[in-house]
């Protein structure tokens, strides 16, 4: 449920017949059937025969990181269409629910970490995925599995919201149901096996996830000729970076209160699912006229294993949000990292602007430890952090946060100096942060009501 106050801000997978009907076709199919068999055949290799190789979803896996106008902008794109094989009637498109298709690919094991890598398919597997692009299906297979493509004529584009170095984003109107959506077209270079390999990460984490915090992937358009990609989500009118930024926007604190809610209560889904962020900004914070605030934008996310050591990446988490411990080299790390970026958004809330915004790795950690105190000398030697060598200040920072942000509310400043914790452990959970708020909350509450004035506690 949205903020009250802050109201006015501005894949059906074909059916194949069962063995016995494959076994009729291969030994009584007409040169005619023989003919469609082999087009489909053509169609299914025409990647450079690489398309014997689908993604798989590998459960209990560890590792990480190999893991307006419509579209016909995009010149003559043609939009796939489903048929089945053998039949002069295409199979009526539907559109399979999130649940599912979450059902058919098997990702609610909150116990298991998908990873994905090629394997070999056979003919069947190939029917099971035709209408499908092959330089998708070649290495994302499993991602896709159980839904069937929307047609790109079924959209009618009114503008473009938004424009990134491999994706764009247009407001559209669905003309099935006229319902305003948001597009991510998503652009791969020369089909880059590993660029797709990245897009179907990004589609398994969101299948994975169903909270009203979170951004719902409500299917994907594509094209063989474009060798496009389109993600269709629901359309919200702003983000939070953007509020933030107007002149004139003063957040109350219930405003601020009830999106730091909404957020970690995002947090609190992703984590439990197995899933990292690792990139909570405010401009992923994307915020509707109700005043209901959803994370979106998951291509840096990750599937992770809370008790088991996995080598991750650094290089995540726009840099004012990046945590300490990255800026440092950790490849180990958990919650924390999305917990810090957390804490950056609840003091820019307040403040009005970000409050540590560096320009280079070395000035945003020099940044961190004027503000939040440098680690403990028992931190560094437990570490072992790539760069600690380098970035370990000769003298020890003292810790500032409360005298820095002395005008904050009490109960923003409890919470704000455990999530900003210089030291990942001392951050907590998203469903600590959430308890802690509350409590809080329910404290000042008491204060306001029962101490008299001039009355000390």
């Amino acid at each position: 449920m949205g903020c009250i106050c802050s109201k006015g801000i501005p894949a059906n997978d074909y059916v194949a017949e069962n063995h016995c009907k494959e076994r009729h076709l291969k030994s009584n199919r007409s040169s005619r059937h023989g003919t469609s068999l082999r087009k489909e055949e053509s169609v299914l290799h025409s990647d450079g025969g690489q398309s014997d190789a689908m993604a798989r979803l590998i459960l209990n896996q560890p590792g990480e990181e190999n893991a307006g106008s419509t579209t016909e902008s995009d010149g003559a794109e043609k939009v796939t269409s489903i048929g089945k094989v053998g039949s002069a009637k295409p199979l009526r498109q539907e559109r399979p629910t999130m649940e599912d298709g979450i059902k058919r690919v098997g990702v609610h094991n909150n116990n298991a970490t998908p990873r994905i890598i090629g394997v070999v398919i056979g003919e069947k597997g190939a029917l099971v995925i035709a209408g499908w692009p092959s330089w998708l299906t070649s290495v994302a297979g499993e991602a896709i599995n159980g839904w069937v493509p929307r047609k790109a004529d079924s959209f009618q584009k009114l503008d473009k919201i938004g424009q990134g170095t491999y994706s764009s984003v247009y407001r559209a109107r669905d003309i099935e149901t006229n319902k305003i959506v948001a597009l991510k077209k998503v652009r791969f270079a020369n089909m880059d096996p590993e660029s797709v390999r990245f897009m179907a990460r990004e589609i398994l984490i969101l299948r994975r996830l169903d909270h009203p915090n979170v951004m719902k992937l409500e299917g994907l358009i594509t094209s063989r000729v474009s060798g496009s990609l389109y993600l269709i989500f629901e359309y919200m009118e702003h983000d939070l970076a953007g509020l933030v930024a107007t002149s004139g926007i003063k957040f109350t604190e219930a405003q601020i209160k009830c999106y730091m809610k909404q957020l970690l209560s995002g947090l609190e889904h992703c984590h439990a699912q197995g899933v990292l962020h690792r990139d909570i900004k405010g401009s992923n914070l994307l915020i509707d006229n109700d005043g209901n605030l959803k994370i979106g934008d998951f291509g840096l996310s990750t599937f992770f294993r809370p008790r088991q050591k996995q080598p991750l990446t650094s290089r995540v988490v726009t840099l004012w949000y990046r945590p300490p411990e990255l800026l440092l080299g950790a490849t180990d790390y958990g919650v924390s990292v999305d917990l810090w970026s957390a804490g950056c958004i609840l003091a820019e809330l307040y403040a009005g602007k970000p409050i540590m915004p560096g320009r280079t790795e070395v000035e945003q950690l020099h940044k961190i430890f004027k503000l939040c105190g440098s680690p403990s000398e028992e931190y560094w030697k437990k570490s072992k952090l790539p760069h600690a060598t380098i970035f370990k200040p000769q003298h020890p920072y003292k810790r500032c946060v409360a005298e820095t942000f002395k005008d904050f509310p009490f109960s923003a400043l409890a919470l704000l100096d455990v999530l900003l914790a210089v030291e990942p452990d001392g951050r907590g959970t998203a469903s600590s942060a959430l308890r802690s708020e509350q409590l809080c909350s329910m404290l000042m509450n008491y204060l306001v009501n029962h101490i008299k004035p001039g009355r000390t506690v």
